[in-house]
This record gives C-alpha cells, structure tokens and sequence, in this order.
C-alpha cells in the first residue's frame, strides 16, 4: 500500500517538474532575450548607485563604461547598410500608386502625433507650472548661438548633401567666428587686431571657447558665419537619397533588378548580424546604464531644483506613449495595442539604453518583423523614415523645456507665443538627429523664436540625460505603432495578387510577391523571389542565410 502511494507521488512530482521543465524551456525560447534585458536595466541603475559611493575617478568610469561604449558602436556600425538597403529594396518593390499612398499617410500620422505630443507637452506646464520651483544661479556663462534662420537652412543644406561619403560620418553645421572691431587701435591693412583667446574646454579638449579680455575701451565683438561641419550621421540626407533611388529603380523595371538583388542580400546579411548581435546588449546595457548614473550630479541637489519639471515631462510622455498613441492604434486597427507593444519591449529596452532611436532601428525592425509579423515593405520604409523625422517624445520635450525657462524668467507667454512654441517645436523635432541629446541642439529654434535667452538651456542639463532616455523610448514606440497602422491601413495594396488564369503555364512560375520572415530556428538556406506589384516579369532573387 504504501509503496503504491510513494509510487504515485513520485510519478505526480516528475510529471510536475517535467511540465515546469517544459515551460521554463518554452518561456524562455519566447522571452529569454527581452528577461535578460530587463535584469540588466534593473542590475545597471543598482550597480550605478552603489559604485557612486566609491567616488571613482574620470579615468575609472571610462574604463567601467568600455562594454557600453562597445553595445553603442556596433548598433551604430549597422545604421548606415540598414537604412540604405531598407529603403531602396523596399521602395523598389512596391508598386509606384501604393508607395505614394503610403508615403503621405505615413507623412500625415507622424505630422498629427507630434503636434498631439506638443499639445500634451503644453497643457500639462501650464497646469503644473515647474518653473515656479526652480532658481536661476547667480551667474550665467553666455553662449553665443546660432540663429533660428541659420538653423533652418543647416536642415534644408543636410536634406541635399554635397558629397554622399561624407553624409555617412558628417553633417553640414554653421559656426559663428567672433570678429573683434575697436576704433581706439590703429588698423592696419591686412593685419586685424584681435583681442580674444581660445582655451580648452575641461570636459573635452578638442572643444576651444572663447576668453574675452576685459579691455578699455571695450571692443566690438560681431560673429561671422563659415560653413562648418560635426562629427554626425547625416541621416536625414541619406533617408531621402535611398528613397529617391528606390523609387527609381522601381520604374527601371528589369534594368534595376542586379542592385535591388544586393540591396535585398544586404539587408538579410545586417538582419542577421543583428540576430547575432542581440546576445550581448544584456551584457552592454548595465556597464552603459552604469556609466550614465556614475556621471550624473548629485540627485537629491538635481530633485530639489528639477523635480517638478522632470514630473511635468514624464507625465506628458506617459500620457502620450501609454494613453494617447494606443488609444490611437485601437480606432484605426481595432486590435489590441498592448499586445503590439509586447512585442516591441526589446526595442524599447534598447531605447532606454541607448537613447538613439537611430541606434535602436535594428532592434525595432528586428522585433516587427519577427515578433508582430509587420509586412517587411512596410516596415523598411516606415521605420527608418520614422527614425529621422517622427520625434514625439523629442518634440514634447522642447515644448515643455521652452516655457519652463519662460516662467522661471517670469516671461509671461500670450497665446500667439504658445502657439509659436507648439509650431516651432514640431518643426524642430523633425530636424532633431537620432542621437543621444540632440534635442539641445534644436531647442535654440524654439527659444529664440519667442525671444527667450538660450543660455539657460544650461538649466536642464542635469537632467537631459535621464529624459533623453524616455523620450527616445516615446519615439521609437511611436514608430512601430506607426508601422502597425500602415500595415493596416494600406493592406489591400500589398496584398498578393492571384497569378493569371493559364492553363499552360506552372502554377509555381510567379510565387508570392513577399516571402515570410525567417524564425529564428531556421538555419538552412532559402532562395525566394519577389515581384513588382502589376509588373509581372521581373523577378528579384534574394538570399536567405
């Protein structure tokens, strides 16, 4: 009797292990990866705190911080080949009526959403008011900036770059070249007196400022603008030259078929380095979120002057990520947002890491396709468009940021300057690079545009590391949201067509216009092809490793 019993509880205890066994397995086939990013954020901001009491030296954080530095440059080695095979084999292979469809519907929603993040940003820092909590210090450092005309035309000059090579690692800028004027010296020709150093910056320097000397009479200081360039990507000039060149090789029919094979080859060959590549962001993302926290100012000093404006940003990003964006993707798809956003959070976990949406476009692409099944095409126009000019979280950011320095100067703003802000806030965020803090340098349109002083930008430096964070997390959600409703909206026009009705020819003669993703499991190699839509003949071999 009783070895019957001890029989039974054994055979029930092993069918309960091998069960658990089995789930463990399954869970973590399906969620391991995104389990050990989320450890490593948790772990990163713990190991950052306790290593702040170490009080470790410059040289010492840089160390610390090499594996971080390294997840960086390997997202950062991916973004030229994916946006440029991305678009030119996606726009190529898409019919010319269906692509200028989803071209403007795409433009629209991300125009509309950045204005709806700008308004949010708005009601919520007249609401609140953080500029009330906040001090000015006692002295101000004056910087001299570039003007919002100047600004302007460094993003029209940066849609056209003069030489392609160059975009791939520099971007066009203009500096500001002080020129020093004084009646009271003698002039001689060819020979101007200039009365102003440069030294080396503390933090970094290859940065020289400025030291002016106190000089009676004092002299007249102008700036003169030269044509400069940074040490940037030029994405938003190789967005629209990949895109152009796409569309075109669609209308070359057979002739642009070779380029768009090795467009298609590249692409599968970045998307596989990516799938390699995802094992050692866990790793990466504690050492960067480490480093960021070993770097920043005191907390409780940042809380105290911040705190208020640093809730006021978060509740408006929330508010739009969380409520405003899915509310949005339930009325035009009907389907749930939440388990669309389920499928995104490895994307999102790099965001945080990151905070480069441009950085996170592998990962992104990467979790549409495998994850929420996106029709490839769709993604590989949206989302690198969506990297460069869709910056809700950026275009909030600026909005709030503008008026917070407005009421901590008590600049009292009419309703013609609000709307000001919320217009040149938007506007600016579509210039705005991928790259981490790039919203500080377009926040000089938005100050200067309702004369605001744009050296208390210095105000919210403390805390533009943490934000930037968020924001990029709020604008690489709205991108895949993004491609979520293009898929749906425009699903009729990808749609494969029924081959004609021949009875000679082989049913297998023209497969499907687009094949499916590769699972992860799948190791052998498929030789697929692919068609342009109403063109029947022309065939695009690409490889699948």
């Amino acid at each position: 009797m009783w070895e019957w019993v001890r029989r039974a509880v054994l055979h029930s205890l092993c069918t309960a292990l091998l069960r658990l066994w089995k789930w463990v397995r399954a869970f973590w086939y399906k969620n391991g990866l995104l389990t050990l990013s989320m450890l490593s954020v948790v772990t990163g901001c713990l190991l950052g705190f306790l290593l702040r009491t170490l009080e470790l030296t410059d040289l010492e954080k840089q160390y610390f911080s090499f594996p971080g530095e390294l997840l960086m440059r390997m997202l950062k080695m991916l973004i030229l080949p994916l946006i440029t095979s991305s678009l030119m084999s996606g726009l190529a292979t898409m019919d010319s009526r269906a692509c200028g469809k989803m071209g403007v519907i795409t433009i629209t929603y991300y125009l509309w959403t950045t204005f709806m993040a700008v308004t949010v940003g708005i009601i919520l820092v007249v609401i609140i008011h953080p500029g009330a909590a906040a001090q000015k210090d006692n002295y101000t450092v004056g910087k001299v900036v570039l003007s919002s005309a100047d600004a302007l035309l460094d993003l029209i000059r940066n849609m056209f770059p003069s030489n392609l090579v160059e975009a791939s690692f520099q971007q066009y800028r203009t500096v500001l070249v002080p020129v020093v004027k004084s009646p009271g010296f003698p002039k001689i020709p060819g020979k101007p007196v200039n009365f102003i150093y440069f030294a080396p910056d503390d933090k970094n320097p290859e940065i020289h400022r400025p030291v002016f000397l106190e000089l009676t009479p004092s002299p007249e200081m102008t700036y003169r603008t030269l044509a400069g360039t940074s040490n940037e990507m030029n994405v938003l000039g190789i967005v629209i030259f990949s895109a152009t060149i796409g569309l075109l090789l669609g209308k070359m029919g057979e002739r642009g078929a070779p380029l768009v094979n090795v467009c298609q080859c590249l692409n599968e060959a970045v998307m596989k380095i990516v799938s390699m590549a995802v094992w050692y962001f866990p790793f990466g993302i504690v050492f960067l979120i480490a480093g960021k926290i070993l770097e920043m100012e005191d907390p409780s000093v940042i809380g105290q002057k911040l705190g208020l404006y640093v809730i006021t940003v978060v509740s408006g990003l929330a508010l739009h990520g969380i409520i405003l964006l899915p509310l949005l993707f339930v009325l035009i798809t009907k389907k749930n947002p939440f388990a669309f956003i389920q499928g995104i959070l490895q994307a999102l976990l790099i965001a945080l890491a990151t905070s480069s949406s441009s950085a996170t476009l592998p990962i992104t692409l990467k979790c549409l396709l495998e994850n929420n099944g996106i029709d490839r095409r769709v993604a590989r126009f949206v989302l690198p468009v969506g990297a460069t000019i869709n910056m809700d979280g950026t275009a909030l950011y600026e909005a709030v940021a503008a008026i917070f320095i407005a009421q901590v100067n008590e600049y009292e703003l009419d309703l013609g300057q609000i709307i000001t802000i919320s217009i040149t806030a938007s506007a600016a965020s579509i210039g705005a690079a991928g790259i981490p803090q790039s919203g500080l340098v377009t926040m000089v349109i938005v100050l200067t545009s309702v004369g605001l002083p744009t050296e208390d930008i210095t105000l919210i430096i403390a805390v533009d590391w943490a934000l930037d964070r968020l924001r990029t997390m709020t604008n690489v959600l709205g991108d895949a949201l993004a491609a979520g409703i293009i898929a749906h909206v425009c699903q009729k026009d990808f749609a494969p067509k029924p081959p004609p009705q021949d009875p000679v020819s082989n049913k297998d003669k023209f497969p499907s216009a687009e094949t499916s993703h590769l699972h992860p499991k799948d190791n052998g190699t498929e030789v697929t092809e692919e068609t342009l839509l109403d063109q029947t003949g022309i065939h695009y071999n690409i490889c699948q490793v």
